[in-house]
């Protein structure tokens, strides 16, 4: 995927041009720990960027450097809860550090997956929605024509571009975004970076 070429795509469209001029250059950076991403995403569902933020360093922190999913079985429950962990989470968490130990799970596989190849492989872990899944597809596989429907930072970025009277509804994001096909990926970046609490992505 070229950025560059994707940017001048999106440019061609007014309202997109008018937040690529403003937010600047695209600087989402591939991450490459699989395993990590997936971690950060299971933790950081439903909650907001801060409070995310700081539930994971504080689980960072449990150990010497990142866990592995051994690691992670091994960890105490009640250890895993002390950083603000849900049961739930925990749960979670434990699934998919047991289904990667199993090999039902094959994060060195992904990227040779197509996207909808990925969702319904990592799907197959308790609490990896495609939300999840589709944050992956992002941020640690870089593909480019992910857009994430039921994402309430997209559809407040959609609401805000289009000024809208209403949150848009996943059908509408997915209409209105077909503009941006095959560059989706970028497009919802920079609508996430519209909105001043996604200053910090990327």
């Amino acid at each position: 995927m070229s950025i560059h070429e994707g940017v001048r795509f999106l440019k061609r469209d007014p309202i997109m041009k008018k937040i690529i001029n403003s937010v600047g250059d695209y600087t989402l950076k591939k991450r490459n720990h699989h395993f990590a991403v997936l971690v950060e995403s299971i933790i950081s569902q439903q909650l907001a960027t801060r409070a995310a933020e700081v539930i994971f360093n504080r689980f960072k922190d449990l150990y010497p450097k990142f866990p592995t999913s051994d690691e992670i079985l091994a960890t105490n429950k009640s250890k895993l809860r002390s950083v603000g962990l849900s049961s739930m989470k925990i749960e979670y968490l434990k699934d998919l550090a047991r289904q990667i130990g199993q090999g039902k799970v094959r994060l060195d596989l992904l990227s040779k997956m197509t996207d909808e190849e990925v969702v319904a492989h990592l799907t197959q872990v308790k609490g990896v929605g495609r939300w999840t899944a589709e944050m992956f597809l992002i941020f640690s596989l870089n593909r480019p024509d992910i857009l994430p429907i039921h994402d309430l930072g997209l559809q407040k970025g959609v609401q805000k571009a289009f000024s809208l009277p209403e949150l848009p509804q996943p059908k509408e994001v997915e209409r209105l975004g077909m503009r941006w096909k095959p560059y989706r990926s970028i497009a919802t970046w920079y609508l996430w970076k519209s909105l001043q609490k996604f200053d910090k992505i990327g």
